[in-house]
């Protein structure tokens, strides 16, 4: 027995060791796979492996990743949902709805490196299927199969997406989470639509309150010069380029490592990259990359460069260049991306960072494979990029290809952010409760019921006691439990009169003798009157 403790050790220990360097994800689940083997023999041996046991006790779990949300996490997450909505409404997007799965082929070859996260389904009938890992390659077909009529549009979606990833559940980093999308698709002038972009990106996270941000923007074709121009092999430009992306997570001798001994780079290559890939700024980096006599040769350099003059031009008119960071750093990682790059990060974004400023490296909880999430960031809460071929793959002809231009709001980071920043979950009124009807002594279930009926009617949100005879105290308990900010109190003496009770139930006064005597005639009138000042 404790040689097979031995070997789930040394196994246990082997996993965290391959996914700690990235190993490929197939080699990564055989050695999880032998891992679960080796605990299962020595559950037989222990006798902990009860077949009767097993049959009647399972464990009540969400699976990895994944979360519910309480009542009051929802309320906080429709808003954040309705403030994107109306933000993409008012740059007159639509809406579209694309399957949860999409053919394995589809999303196959899209991603990069990040490939390897996606969750791949089990044959069904003859087709091979895979969660999305996003909402753009869906988009991407969609316009592919419907090209003669959507040469352009605007568009949005909300919608779950799915990544194999090692989750970090308090940073918004999990498997199963919302992405809200913005695309524009179609040929237009260059930088118009992707200044339009970058402008709903800061509108969105401005509106949602989630404090400072920064928009941390490049061009594909500019990195791409600049790893021609540092003498990267074709080849090699993508996985190079994969490297550089982790450099908001990584220190540049990680990232130079990384290059030299994993992707077969030249030291001298990788020192050359480092010279650019460190730079950060605003318009006087444009000035200084333009000076730059070799980078300026390079075809690709060049358009990119000529791109951001006037995507400056336009952020400036649209008043968001103090967001703007212009850092050649950013690669994102995602092979599809053809021209402006960009994500939008917070000061909760990066890793922790020590009192001299020194990152923290990220690590696994002790004996498991699960990051310690105090050593691990939120991440880019927003990001994205052009895509002009992206719709093209999936085209039949070139005149199919449809150029695109993108934004995704990562939803889980931004609510992790709000909650650590502003809300206090028990403050967080869940309902939208206006009128609670309550009643004195007897009762009067019905006369509540047809109350009730009334306010229903008038578009009032109001509730009731389900109970005959209800206590009045208990009654008053609900509107302070739910902060429902008005009361109808009702009693036989005042029904008979034509009369009713309306409490303003944020008064801290809640006696039988509270509130103002209204006629039941002018009931709705004054209650919306009221509603009105809240």
């Amino acid at each position: 027995m404790d040689s097979l403790k031995q070997k789930i050790k040394e196994k246990g220990e082997q996993v965290r060791a391959l996914k700690a360097q990235k190993a490929d994800q197939n080699l990564v689940d055989s050695e999880i796979a032998a891992l679960q083997e080796l605990k299962k023999q020595l559950a037989s041996v222990t006798g902990e492996d009860n077949s009767n046991k097993s049959k009647s006790k399972f464990t009540l779990k969400v699976p990895k990743g994944t979360r519910d949300y309480n009542e009051k996490e929802m309320a906080i997450r429709e808003k954040v949902f309705s403030t994107i909505i109306s933000v993409f409404k008012r740059h007159g997007a639509v809406t579209i709805d694309t399957p949860v799965f999409e053919l394995k082929e589809i999303l196959a070859g899209k991603y990069g490196e990040d490939s390897k996260l996606i969750y791949d389904l089990e044959d069904q009938g003859g087709e091979k299927c895979s969660l999305r890992y996003d909402l753009t390659v869906p988009f991407a077909r969609f316009l592919a199969m419907n090209a003669s009529q959507y040469q352009n549009i605007k568009r949005y979606q909300i919608a779950k997406v799915y990544r194999r990833d090692q989750p970090a559940m308090t940073k918004g980093r999990m498997r199963e989470f919302y992405q809200c999308d913005f695309d524009i698709a179609g040929s237009y002038d260059p930088m118009v639509p992707d200044s339009e972009v970058i402008k709903i990106m800061c509108e969105c996270l401005t509106e949602l309150d989630i404090g400072n941000f920064t928009i941390k923007l490049n061009h594909r074709k500019i990195l791409d010069g600049i790893f021609e121009v540092c003498g990267v092999p074709e080849a090699n430009i993508r996985p190079i380029s994969s490297a550089v992306d982790k450099l908001d997570k990584s220190p540049w001798e990680d990232v130079r490592n990384e290059m030299i001994n994993d992707k077969g780079l030249d030291p001298i290559i990788a020192d050359r990259i480092g010279e650019y890939v460190k730079l950060k700024g605003s318009k006087e980096l444009l000035e200084r990359l333009f000076q730059d006599q070799e980078l300026c040769a390079n075809a690709n350099a060049k358009a990119g460069l000529n791109d951001m003059v006037l995507l400056f031009k336009y952020l400036e008119i649209f008043e968001v260049m103090d967001k703007i960071s212009f850092d050649l750093s950013l690669a994102r990682g995602l092979d599809y991306y053809t021209g402006i790059i960009y994500e939008a990060i917070t000061e909760l974004s990066g890793p922790p960072t020590l009192e001299d400023g020194t990152k923290i490296v990220r690590k696994f909880k002790k004996d498991t494979d699960e990051f310690d999430e105090t050593t691990v960031g939120v991440g880019s809460i927003a990001a994205g990029g052009r895509y002009d071929n992206l719709v093209g793959m999936f085209a039949s002809s070139k005149k199919g290809n449809i150029p695109c231009v993108g934004i995704s709001i990562g939803v889980e980071r931004v609510f992790s952010i709000l909650l650590q920043k502003y809300y206090k979950l028990e403050q967080v009124k869940a309902n939208e409760v206006e009128v609670y009807v309550m009643a004195v002594a007897d009762g009067l279930l019905e006369d509540r019921m047809k109350i009730c009926a009334e306010l229903w009617n008038a578009g009032i949100k109001a509730e009731f006691m389900y109970k005959a005879k209800p206590k009045l105290q208990p009654q008053f308990s609900v509107c302070d439990r739910y902060q429902i900010p008005f009361a109808v109190i009702i009693g036989k003496d005042e029904l008979n009169i034509g009369q009713v009770r309306i409490k303003d139930m944020r008064s801290k006064e809640q006696g039988e003798g509270g509130g103002s005597s209204v006629k039941r005639s002018d009931m709705i009138t004054e209650l919306k009157r009221r509603l009105e000042k809240i």
